[in-house]
């Protein structure tokens, strides 16, 4: 399909110039008619029936590569994609109990969350300390807070 687009595409453009170059050849617009009737007109509609039919084609091509590569990755998971997303947002983000928290940020993590695991400027948080300081939990690692640690008081 692409090369058939490429095909009429070229074929448009010569038959274009050939219009061109014959009406640029003859003074009067009576003897021009016949290359703008025979070259240049069929030649414009080459071109844009070859720009329809490239647009069609990588479109066809674009959609056979996506069905392709879903088919890979249903096969390398051997189970239903949907399920196995399902998988993995039901397994943990983190799991450590040490709590640690950037400088001028507003939540504590653990320390395997991915928002501050690996930074060098991450601290260790007392857990006791994070509500007094104004710090929230982070909603991706949901680290335990004082209040699930303490009992409420009367």
């Amino acid at each position: 399909m692409l090369w058939a687009a490429f095909a009429v595409l070229a074929t448009g453009a010569v038959l274009c110039v050939i219009g061109w170059y014959g009406v640029s050849g003859e003074r009067f617009a009576e003897r021009q008619l016949p290359y703008l009737a025979s070259c240049t007109v069929p030649g414009a509609a080459l071109i844009v029936a070859g720009a329809v039919l490239l647009a069609h084609g990588r479109g066809a091509l674009a959609t056979s590569r996506v069905e392709e590569l879903y088919a890979l990755l249903v096969t390398a998971e051997g189970q239903d994609p949907a399920a196995a997303g399902a998988e993995r947002v039901t397994a943990p983000v983190a799991t450590s109990d040490e709590l640690r928290a950037l400088p001028g940020g507003t939540l504590w993590h653990r320390a395997d969350c991915p928002l501050v695991a690996g930074k060098p400027g991450a601290t260790a948080v007392d857990p006791a300390a994070p509500a007094d300081g104004g710090l929230t939990p982070c909603p991706v690692c949901a680290p335990p807070g004082p209040a699930a640690d303490e009992p409420p008081e009367a």
